[in-house]
């Protein structure tokens, strides 16, 4: 068969679903093949957002997500989702195309090194230069991408490989079964919680794992121990649990940092240093205890004493069977931060000023989405709000970035989401400065006949570095700009535009958008000068609540 049509069959072999991207010249073989093929083709109008929607497959679904491009600048436009995926633990494989490598007839026109290119920002990259070597490079590519930590990989298939005969056939996964803990780890952690006084637990990203979930609740309805969660560990226990003290969604010097300060041990599972850490360590201080697929990173605010290091879920196992709830545990300080953490989280929910005041905002769309809906976020300072007050009552119910931060993903985020589950409310929220990044895929969108609400938050400027920027009292500079009439853009693109003039229509607005269908933009306008009274919980009344 052709090297195209084998490299189509083997992606076929792995479950691959959905291709999304942007094809050139050269990977004409490859789409003809693609044409005949049980994958279905999302054409992107962006590079970067293909990629952004190939991850968000794998980070809802555990599976590889795929993107494809040209060469050099459709290549050079997957970098920065492929240090998405990278950094996000989001298993995914960017498919490029390439000059001939036999007989080249053009120079250097247009071409890179994409591979170099490719090789800091992957767990694995390689050109195809035989096509009889093509299953053997798509199943490493795939095993590398999902194995922990997952992350990005990348492929070159070259326009004269593509075009190659061969006689080779596509490969099958290995049975692969992952590493267990030592015994004798469970048993120096168990020790080391006997002997404290007030164990926390902390649930991060690496946790978003079905069996993981599973067994942390189990861990923590069993041993009563109560828990944090970073940005990207939220909804893999139910927010609403009793024993949930919030999330870390500030650096430092929030309600449930109390409650870290106070803590002796910290289980800390499935926590990688790429995200925004949840504490820092201090020496002779508390102790941790650190849960994951993989060995600590050290640095010098992370420095665990002991390491189960294997499979997250049967080390939650072994250490619950292992474990029993202790008389002296205190959690009664724990409990006065959760109080605390409430009351502050709830000021302003009902504030139906104009604009929009963020905790209204946040607790309108809590109270709108259901259990298993989906809400995309972009990245803003909206990202702290709904970190913090919008409770996530399963896995992969907020879909949020706590490793790049990259703006430009909501949208996209929000389509991947869609297509994978057509049942489920997706909405997007973006700032206006995120939105614009990738805003042209509302056709992908209109064209896909997507169901699909998109929040714009408009304050004409990049709000967040600019709050930064008058905290740190420098003058303001070079931020702020003008938007078109989003109402008037969206319905451009065949989707349909609305402007919130009023704070109470706002939850009215987005309900009725849902029921009709189609793709929905709203811009609310927001304004960000509370941020300080908001986030700042050193405020004397707020202190005297602990």
């Amino acid at each position: 068969m052709k090297a195209s049509d084998l490299f189509v069959r083997s992606l076929e072999k792995e479950g691959v679903r959905y291709i999304f991207g942007i094809p050139g010249e050269e990977n004409l073989d490859f789409l003809d093949s693609l044409s005949r093929s049980s994958i279905e083709l999302i054409l992107t109008r962006h590079e970067q957002a293909a990629g952004f929607m190939a991850a968000t497959i794998g980070r809802l679904t555990g599976e590889v997500g795929v993107c494809l491009s040209t060469l050099g600048p459709g290549a050079t436009n997957l970098v920065t989702p492929a240090a998405y995926a990278q950094l996000g633990g989001m298993p995914m494989l960017m498919l490029t195309g390439q000059k001939p490598i036999r007989r080249s007839k053009q120079g250097q026109f247009q071409i890179i090194d994409v591979v170099d290119m490719m090789r800091p920002i992957t767990k694995y990259t390689h050109q195809i230069v035989s096509a009889d070597n093509i299953p053997t490079h798509v199943r490493e590519a795939f095993r590398r991408a999902s194995e922990e930590k997952p992350g990005a990989t990348h492929l070159e298939l070259p326009e004269d490989i593509a075009a190659e005969d061969t006689d080779s056939e596509p490969l099958s996964a290995s049975m692969v079964r992952r590493p267990l803990t030592e015994h004798k780890s469970i048993s120096e952690a168990v020790k080391l919680l006997q002997q404290a006084q007030h164990p926390l637990l902390v649930i991060a990203a690496g946790s978003n794992r079905k069996l993981t979930a599973k067994q942390l609740r189990s861990f923590v309805d069993k041993q009563g121990i109560p828990f944090i969660t970073t940005q990207m560990g939220k909804g893999v226990i139910d927010e609403r649990h009793p024993l949930f003290l919030g999330n870390a969604s500030l650096s430092s010097n929030d309600f449930i940092h109390r409650a870290i300060e106070k803590a002796d041990v910290i289980i800390n599972v499935g926590h990688d240093v790429v995200e925004k850490p949840p504490f820092f360590m201090k020496k002779g201080a508390t102790k941790v205890i650190h849960v994951n697929f993989n060995s600590a990173i050290v640095d010098p605010v992370y420095f665990p004493q002991v390491e189960l290091v294997g499979d997250i879920a049967n080390s939650l196992w072994q250490l619950n069977e292992a474990l029993r709830p202790q008389d002296h545990w205190d959690f009664s300080w724990f409990m006065k931060t959760r109080e605390a953490m409430q009351a502050h989280l709830a000021e302003g929910k009902d504030d139906t000023r104009f604009p929009v005041y963020p905790q209204h905002l946040v607790s309108e769309v809590r109270k709108i989405m259901p259990a298993e809906s989906i809400v995309a976020l972009d990245n803003g300072v909206y990202k702290i709000w709904f970190a913090r007050n919008y409770q996530a009552y399963c896995p992969n119910s907020i879909l949020l970035d706590n490793a790049l931060a990259t703006m430009g993903a909501g949208l996209p985020s929000a389509i991947a989401a869609k297509i994978v589950f057509p049942e489920k409310p997706v909405i997007a929220v973006c700032g206006d400065g995120g939105f614009m990044m990738n805003s042209q895929e509302l056709e992908t969108a209109v064209r896909l006949e997507l169901d699909l609400v998109v929040l714009i938050l408009n304050d004409n400027a990049y709000g967040m570095i600019k709050w930064k920027q008058e905290n740190m009292r420098f003058d303001s500079f070079g931020l702020d700009f003008t938007n078109p009439d989003f109402k008037t853009y969206a319905d451009s693109y065949g989707a349909t535009g609305h402007r919130l003039t009023t704070t109470g229509d706002l939850a009215p607005l987005i309900q009725n958008c849902q029921e009709k269908g189609g793709i929905h933009v709203i811009e609310v306008p927001v304004d960000y000068s509370e941020n300080d009274r908001i986030l700042n919980i050193e405020l004397p009344e707020r202190s005297a609540a602990l």
